[in-house]
C-alpha cells in the first residue's frame, strides 16, 4: 500500500501584534463608514472588512462604541498631528489654512465618515466624550496659531473665539464643496477662509 503524505493545511488564523489588530479594526471601521455610513458601523461588516473574528472587537476596545470612539480619534489624530508643524514652523495664515483643508482628512472620500461621526456625536456619551477632548486640542493648536498672526499684526484678539470661527468656518465650507463643486470650488473654499482670517486679524 503505498502511503500518501499530505501537506499540512496553513492555519486558518494571522498571527498579529495586538497594535497591528487594533490598527486594522480601526481602519475597518473607518472605510465602513465611508462606505455605509452610520448604518454601516456594524460588527459583521467590520469584521468581514478587517478579516477577524467578532470576539476582537469586545478585546481590543470592550465596546463597539469604544471602537467608533478609536476611529474617531484616528481621524483626528490626523488633524492635530498636520497641526504640530504650526507650533514651530508657520507662521503664515495661507499655510494654516492649507493645513486645515488637508485632503489627507479632509476629502470628498472621507465625507460619509465625518457626516457620520458628527451625526452620531449628537446621540452617543462615549463618542461625546473623545469629540471634547479632540475638539480642545484642535482649537487650542489653531488658537496659538491665531495668536501668533496677531502678535504679528500687533492686535489684540481673543484667539478662541476666533479659532472656533474658522474651525466652524472650514467645516461649512469643505462640507459645501463636497456637496457640489460647481457651487463653491476647495480653491474657493480656501480663498474665503483666508480672507476671513485676514480681516478678523487687521480689525
Amino acid at each position: 500500500m503505498t502511503t500518501m503524505t499530505k501537506k499540512a493545511a496553513a492555519p486558518k488564523f494571522e498571527r498579529i501584534a495586538p497594535d497591528e489588530r487594533r490598527a486594522r479594526l480601526i481602519a475597518a471601521s473607518i472605510a465602513c463608514l465611508a462606505k455605509g455610513g452610520i448604518q454601516g458601523f456594524t460588527v459583521d461588516n467590520i469584521c468581514h472588512e478587517a478579516g477577524t473574528s467578532r470576539g476582537l472587537i469586545t478585546h481590543h476596545f470592550g465596546s463597539k462604541n469604544a471602537l467608533l470612539a478609536a476611529a474617531y480619534a484616528s481621524i483626528y489624530g490626523k488633524v492635530l498631528d498636520n497641526l504640530d508643524r504650526a507650533e514651530t514652523t508657520p507662521q503664515s495664515i495661507d499655510e494654516l489654512v492649507d493645513m486645515m483643508f488637508a485632503d489627507s482628512f479632509l476629502s470628498r472620500d472621507y465625507l460619509n465618515v465625518w457626516l457620520a461621526l458628527w451625526g452620531e456625536i449628537a446621540v452617543n456619551p462615549v463618542l461625546q466624550v473623545e469629540h471634547r477632548k479632540n475638539y480642545a486640542l484642535y482649537r487650542e493648536r489653531i488658537a496659538r496659531a491665531i495668536s501668533a498672526f496677531a502678535r504679528g499684526q500687533g492686535v489684540t484678539v481673543d484667539s478662541y473665539d476666533v479659532a472656533t470661527i474658522v474651525i466652524s468656518l472650514v467645516d461649512g465650507l469643505w462640507l459645501e464643496q463636497c456637496i457640489d463643486q460647481s457651487l463653491l470650488s476647495l480653491d474657493r473654499a480656501k480663498d474665503l477662509c483666508r480672507r476671513t482670517l485676514t480681516a478678523v486679524l487687521s480689525a
